[in-house]
């Protein structure tokens, strides 16, 4: 299903400044599960006990041995063509990249400024002093931080329950956005699933892309773009910027 904004442009005229973010179903192509699969990394742990500070607290070293699996899921996996026409977007003046994703696939497919508001899987953060570095390839619970010794490794990833980083800086893409395009994601979690409000707010038209619509995609969205990201974003990104 594709529904239609009033505004029509034609290729090659696209918005002075558009913000994209992008979620899971930017990856699921490549084979990175989302949070509501039915597969195997996901269904054998409860996000209680693997994604929240509170399960770090409790079984430091279970949270770091499931991230380990994640970080080597994400160095296998390849950027598909939704990656590839995005990171050419990027490269557009006035585009800003937000991803709520943890794998770097849109930086490997060649874009630029990616915002991780939920971090990165091959970052590492010390939760004793906020120092950052690369993570290894697998993490335990007596690895000592290189900058204050002390242990207390952990990704640097957002948890639930946490605050995803750079809203400022994403808040004020929002406040100038002409258009704005959610890309795979379910609209569920706050507070990205907020940021169709704010660019609807401020005169931004808006466009969704996802495998099927949100049930209140009519609603909040100008526009509403069904199917595969793969096939759905190329098509998307030429119709704004001209073929590749």
């Amino acid at each position: 299903m594709t529904v239609t904004p009033a505004s029509r442009r034609g290729p090659g005229r696209a918005p002075d400044r558009i913000v994209v973010l992008t979620g899971a179903g930017l990856s699921a192509e490549s084979g990175i599960p989302t949070f509501r699969d039915g597969d195997g990394l996901w269904e054998r742990h409860r996000i209680e006990d693997v994604a929240t500070p509170e399960a770090f607290d409790r079984d430091p070293a279970l949270v770091l041995r499931f991230y380990d699996m994640r970080r080597a899921a994400a160095a296998t996996a390849q950027p598909n063509p939704a990656h590839a026409a995005l990171a050419r977007l990027s490269h557009h003046p006035g585009v800003t990249l937000v991803t709520q994703n943890i794998d770097t696939l849109l930086e490997r497919a060649g874009a630029r400024d990616v915002i991780h508001m939920h971090g990165r899987i091959d970052g590492a953060l010390c939760a004793a002093c906020d120092h950052r570095w690369t993570a290894p390839a697998a993490m335990a619970p007596a690895d000592p931080c290189p900058a204050c010794g002390r242990p207390r490794t952990r990704p640097d990833i957002v948890w639930f329950g946490e605050m995803p980083y750079h809203m400022d800086q994403i808040e004020q893409a929002l406040a100038r956005a002409q258009l704005f395009a959610a890309i795979g994601t379910s609209g569920q979690v706050y507070p990205a699933a907020g940021f169709v409000d704010f660019a609807r707010a401020v005169g931004a038209e808006t466009v969704e892309l996802n495998l099927v619509p949100t049930d209140d995609a009519l609603d909040r969205f100008d526009a509403s773009i069904a199917g595969p990201a793969g096939r759905t974003v190329p098509a998307w990104v030429e119709g704004l910027i001209g073929p590749g």
